[in-house]
């Protein structure tokens, strides 16, 4: 199981655009209405992944356009970061779900460690199309699809570290869902958008990656 058949060798963004949509690597797809593929500038300097799409973002068949994604378009403005910059993407590309028990309603379920793994081969792909200065994580499975089961948000979160293997910066933070979740909305926003002003203060110290033309 996992992506790496599917994913074409050295494509654009384009063309791993439409490949995901066959991709097989985990089940998935199956019941999702189709692949979510990340948008934004193909020379983005901030690349931001989140978790899963949801049930919008399955429907619509682009990334962040639910009520998470209007929160974190309004956290990245709020802490200087120009959203029409950004690459956004999530670490699965299928929506995972579970059917309300009455009504039609599908219930957001969290990606499994081993559909996380099956689905890094597109994420690392896309790090290789664009070459973002910085990686942005949301939440702890965006941050350990990366970085590794034992790195903690809750400990790590606004901090500047590196992407092992790779020559990308990272900064990791909590996902926008969970401060729509939080018993104290304000507080937990204005922790994101913290995170966001810290990773927009290094954006200025990190060295462009030696291929990158501006």
């Amino acid at each position: 199981m996992g992506a790496e058949e599917y994913v074409p060798d050295k494509a654009g963004i384009a063309g791993l655009r439409k490949a995901v949509h066959d991709c097989r690597g985990c089940d998935l797809y199956k019941n999702a209405t189709q692949a979510v593929f990340g948008e934004g500038p193909s020379d983005a300097a901030v690349l931001v992944v989140g978790e899963v799409p949801g049930d919008q973002e399955d429907r619509q068949g682009h990334p962040f356009v639910g009520p998470a994604g209007r929160l974190l378009d309004k956290a990245l403005d709020e802490a200087g970061i120009d959203r029409a910059k950004v690459y956004v993407t999530n670490a699965v590309k299928h929506f995972k779900y579970k059917p309300a028990e009455r009504g039609k309603r599908r219930i957001h379920q969290k990606p499994g460690r081993t559909e996380v793994v099956a689905c890094r081969p597109w994420l690392i792909a896309e790090l290789d199309a664009v070459r973002p200065d910085l990686v942005v994580f949301l939440g702890a499975t965006a941050a350990q699809s990366m970085l590794g089961t034992t790195f903690r948000v809750t400990r790590e979160r606004g901090k500047l570290v590196e992407l092992p293997d790779r020559p990308e910066h990272a900064v990791a933070t909590v996902h926008p869902s969970s401060v729509l979740r939080s018993d104290d909305r304000e507080a937990a926003y204005r922790d994101l958008v913290a995170d966001l002003r810290a990773a927009a203060s290094v954006l200025g110290s990190v060295p462009s990656g030696p291929q990158r033309t501006r």
